[in-house]
């Protein structure tokens, strides 16, 4: 009998994505490699729990729900958390940045500076650049000064970067330019917090990291949930935040791995993927707007 996976999402490692399991494996992502899993025939999938606690209630969750926490699970991680601005004494400094995801597609945000550029690897920036750092509140201040002064959003929904991967300008110095012109104005802003020590602009790219350089075809669909019994297979051409690029039997096919947290997995018998061309039968929708011990199987595939 196969073994069943369940899925703890896509994490970004200095070599890659690469996908974690409950239990504490992984499986390293590099371009090409076929991705093909199975849904569990019968299956429900279950809510995750929170801050590391699992759901006392096991809870249903939906299909199509990118957090796959109930609904009191769903209160509880964000009731201490910096992101739902829910903590205000979190001692650790924090940096403010700018990033970009396609033309038009500014944000601001910060991220504690001990985490590095996951963030931005997280939500599939294509090139940011830092603004500043310093404690929290400055951090956050700034974040408002920037949204209020020079009307940059917070949020850039996924279906809007999803839209413009395949279409993005070639050249590095023009994908940095729109924050680059924005990290100069808002420089010359009045009202920064005195503790917020400014960084100058430095750009960095992640188009390379994305597997985006050779321009992927445009997505001809995308998974909008998993469904029990349900089969998804293909070769991975990119990856951006948390979304796989899937080269299937009738073209790419994006699959935001946060739907799979919750299900249980196995992996696909020989054939039942139909490996050279992929298949998926699991709900699709068009596209929106614009590694482990020898011997012992270290994750689902």
């Amino acid at each position: 009998m196969d073994r069943l996976w369940t899925c703890s999402g896509l994490r970004w490692a200095a070599d890659g994505p690469v996908l974690a399991w409950k239990g504490g494996r992984s499986s390293a992502l590099p371009w090409g490699k076929r991705v093909a899993f199975a849904v569990a025939e019968g299956g429900v999938r279950t809510c995750v729990g929170a801050r590391g606690h699992a759901c006392p209630a096991r809870a249903a969750v939906s299909g199509r729900s990118t957090g796959a926490r109930c609904e009191q699970c769903a209160r509880l991680d964000r009731a201490y958390s910096v992101a739902a601005d829910t903590i205000a004494d979190d001692p650790r400094p924090y940096r403010v940045y700018l990033a970009w995801f396609g033309p038009g597609m500014t944000k601001v945000g910060i991220t504690a500076v001990e985490r590095g550029p996951a963030r931005l690897l997280e939500q599939g920036a294509i090139c940011f650049s830092w603004l500043g750092a310093g404690p929290l509140m400055a951090a956050r201040r700034t974040e408002e000064l920037l949204r209020a002064a020079l009307g940059v959003p917070d949020r850039i929904p996924y279906a809007a970067k999803r839209a413009v991967r395949s279409a993005l300008p070639p050249d590095p110095a023009e994908r940095a330019a729109e924050i680059g012109e924005l990290h100069g104005r808002a420089g010359a802003l009045p009202g920064w917090p005195e503790s917020l020590a400014r960084e100058p602009f430095r750009p960095v790219d992640h188009v390379g990291v994305f597997g985006l350089g050779g321009r992927v075809p445009d997505a001809v669909a995308e998974v909008s949930e998993l469904v029990a019994g349900g089969v998804v297979s293909g070769a991975l051409r990119a990856a951006a935040g948390p979304d796989l690029h899937l080269a299937t039997g009738g073209g790419v096919v994006v699959l935001d791995t946060r739907l799979m947290t919750g299900w249980e997995l196995r992996p696909v018998a020989h054939g039942e993927g139909e490996a050279e061309a992929g298949r998926l039968t699991v709900p699709v929708r068009s596209p929106g707007p614009a590694r482990g011990v020898p011997g012992v199987q270290d994750g689902l595939f």
